[in-house]
């Protein structure tokens, strides 16, 4: 059809306009409950009412209140949009969703948003007005096109999408601009489109393939989470819908979906009980069941968390009031007793049941933060500390594991959710990375340095057990290595002006950063020690040329899986503090930012017992194999290399003729048939294998079963 008639010309043909079968409802996908909070389960007799409000011809049905108790539901013309709120203590309200959403499908022949303006800015003219233009389609003539007010409407099928008339006397009509359905409601858990693009425009990989990218992401795995095709999905509680992309140097990335435009209504003075476990309570009590009364959800005072409003737009976290956004038993909040950290809140059940009178200090804590080790963390963070995405527990791929649900019932291994099962030093998760096992997961600990007091524990024994941290040094002297120390010198020992931590120029660097090290202390641009670096304080320095200053490189060593670094004993004189040192791989300039550099903290140090001066490092996560990082390989067998065979010393060590004594840890590596082996680990030498100046090796073929066992128990 043509857009003839909105000149003037009248229509021959009947439009038939089909919003929804009068057969069986949509429902519940065509519907949306308490608020637009989340879809409900459907109770039997309200997808009745469904039914009833999609066969309604006397007129457009918006909405219908389903009464509990009754069983009862009455049909309504107006919705949240168009209205006041209802007000109801035993009565929920279902919506339909597409009065609600305000971005069309397709050519937007069944838009029903409230845009009431052209692309241009001009205001639309009434449905029913006949000035300052005198229209052919009007609410009588085209009763199924829901001619509303002013608002834009497609109701002669035009290609160009919703029109209506303007109030400009010169301009008849024109079109409206209604953005398309590809857009998500809240974070996108339900989103259903078919994006298919990263963010950056990297197509995206199916869910049920595997390459480039292993991964357990499958719908086994993940049941009811739609993933289907390549298109973009949130199945794990990300911020917004993502993908796996086709690109095999990158793994995963965010998809540009915009939200549409509807934002959940504040909350009334609605129904103070709760349904099930309350997850879409929006009442107004803001009081714990010990009496505590609730920290606001946008405040990080007396407890940081991760329950920020703008980051969950449809968890209604509004003031202070108790709510469940993760899934717990009942609601809950922060409290604003900084010995309690939250508690849940007194809200009895709507079908009159008393609730049980469990108190916070026994269950679990709900946020995106861990305290201690970790081993109660119960949040949904799904991702490691490189971004790579966690590998479901129940899945046996990429990873083949012992961690499983059936095996550790009390971990609460679920989906794919970082966790600590075996009493590791803090949460972490498979991944679905085959090259990367396992990896520690992006969390922080909570601030909250005090321990919850149990009903019977006396005010005296909760102060003795305040877990309180070592108190900064402000001054401009340091004590130890400088790690805790907070004064406000700028400029390293060569004068060089630091760069500002938060700052990604000069030097871009995603490992010290004031997210990424929230405790470190890293304002503006001090000097500071987020990573215990025996050297002592440093910073990134705003000359292109020298990417950091007092870091001074230490020794050599020979990547030989993944996770294991082998390099020479007395490399490890100084500190037998594994956080004392940091691992640099994938550069071959010490001066120069190289975009292949990884960096890794130690997680355990390891000396050969005997005494020989080899150890092993594991890293504290493993690395990301690339062309500029990838593990050597080590002797197969205890036999030494054949004489006369040609083998290199490499090491960061001679430049332009200037002697400089070997390199500590350095790799010996000898070629052996078809590929380079390393048979030895540099000890000692006065310089790079020169004549009359020898260098000493420790064998690696006599310590090859030591260098196996370490890397199994360990």
């Amino acid at each position: 059809p043509t857009s003839w008639a909105k000149m003037g010309i009248s229509k021959a043909t009947l439009l038939l306009l089909f919003l929804f079968s009068t057969g069986k409802s949509l429902f519940p996908s065509a519907y949306v409950g308490e608020m637009g909070a989340k879809h409900l389960k459907i109770p039997c007799c309200a997808s009745e009412c469904a039914e009833k409000c999609d066969a309604e011809r006397n007129f457009n049905c918006r909405a219908f209140l389903f009464t509990k108790k009754k069983l009862q539901c009455l049909t309504l013309a107006e919705n949240r949009k168009t209205t006041v709120a209802f007000h109801s203590e035993d009565a929920v309200l279902y919506e339909k969703k597409m009065y609600l959403l305000q971005c069309k499908r397709g050519i937007g022949e069944d838009y029903r948003g409230t845009e009431a303006k052209t692309w241009r800015g001009i205001p639309c003219q009434k449905w029913a007005e006949k000035s300052p233009h005198n229209p052919n389609f009007t609410p009588e003539k085209h009763p199924r096109a829901e001619l509303e007010e002013n608002y834009c409407r497609n109701p002669d099928g035009d290609v160009r999408g919703p029109w209506c008339y303007t109030t400009d006397p010169a301009t008849r009509f024109d079109y409206c601009n209604i953005p398309e359905l590809e857009c998500m409601e809240c974070n996108g858990e339900d989103y259903h489109g078919s994006v298919s693009r990263t963010e950056s425009g990297l197509e995206c990989q199916r869910w049920d393939a595997q390459e480039p990218h292993m991964h357990g992401y499958t719908l086994k795995h993940f049941p009811g989470k739609d993933l289907k095709m390549n298109y973009c999905r949130n199945p794990d509680g990300e911020l917004r819908p993502w993908c796996f992309t086709m690109s095999p140097t990158k793994r995963w990335e965010y998809c540009s979906i915009p939200r549409c435009t509807m934002h959940p209504p504040a909350s009334g003075l609605g129904s103070q009980c709760i349904s099930g476990n309350g997850d879409n309570y929006r009442g107004r009590i803001a009081i714990t069941e010990s009496g505590n009364t609730c920290q606001h959800w946008n405040m990080q005072f007396p407890h940081k968390h991760g329950w920020i409003p703008d980051r969950y737009p449809c968890k209604g976290l509004e003031e202070n009031y108790c709510r469940n956004p993760n899934g717990e038993k009942r609601p809950w909040c922060y409290t604003i007793n900084s010995s309690v950290r939250w508690e849940y809140c007194a809200i009895p059940q709507c079908d009159g049941t008393e609730q049980s009178a469990d108190v916070a200090t026994q269950v679990l804590l709900p946020e995106e933060c861990y305290e201690g080790q970790g081993l109660n963390y119960r949040g949904t963070t799904s991702t490691t500390v490189s971004g790579r995405k966690c590998q479901a527990w129940n899945s046996k791929s990429p990873h083949d594991h012992g961690k499983t649900p059936e095996k550790f019932p009390n971990a609460d291994l679920r989906e794919n959710y970082c966790r600590n099962p075996d009493g590791d030093s803090r949460p972490w998760c498979f991944t679905t990375d085959p090259s990367v096992p396992w990896e520690y997961c992006s969390l922080k600990r909570c601030d909250d340095h005090t321990v919850e007091a149990t009903p019977n524990d006396p005010p005296a024994a909760v102060a003795q057990n305040v877990d309180l941290p070592i108190p900064p040094t402000t001054s401009d002297c340091i004590n130890g290595n400088g790690k805790d120390y907070r004064g406000t010198a700028a400029k390293t020992g060569n004068g060089r002006t630091c760069q500002e931590w938060s700052s990604q120029s000069p030097h871009s660097h995603r490992y010290f950063t004031p997210l990424t090290h929230p405790r470190a202390g890293l304002d503006k641009n001090y000097c500071r020690n987020p990573d215990g670096d025996i050297n002592g304080l440093w910073c990134f320095t705003t000359d292109p040329e020298k990417i950091w200053d007092t870091n001074m490189h230490h020794c050599a060593g020979t990547l030989v899986h993944p996770q294991w670094v082998l390099t020479a004993a007395q490399c490890l004189q100084e500190s037998a503090e594994p956080s004392s040192y940091r691992v640099f791989l994938g550069i071959q300039n010490l001066n120069a930012e190289e975009p292949s550099l990884q960096i890794r903290s130690v997680h355990k140090l390891l000396k050969e017992p005997s005494g020989a001066d080899i150890a092993l490092l594991k890293l504290n996560s493993p690395v990301t194999i690339t062309d500029h990082v990838k593990p050597v390989c080590l002797p197969e067998t205890s036999l030494m290399i054949e004489r006369n065979s040609v083998c290199f010393l490499t090491a960061f060590g001679k430049t332009k003729g200037k002697a400089y004594s070997a390199e500590v840890g350095g790799p010996l590596v000898c070629q052996n048939k078809d590929r380079f082996v390393q048979y030895g680990v540099t000890s000692w030498g006065l310089d790079c294998a020169q004549p009359s100046k020898p260098t000493g090796f420790i064998q690696i073929p006599s310590f090859l079963s030591w260098i196996k066992n370490v890397m199994v128990t360990h």
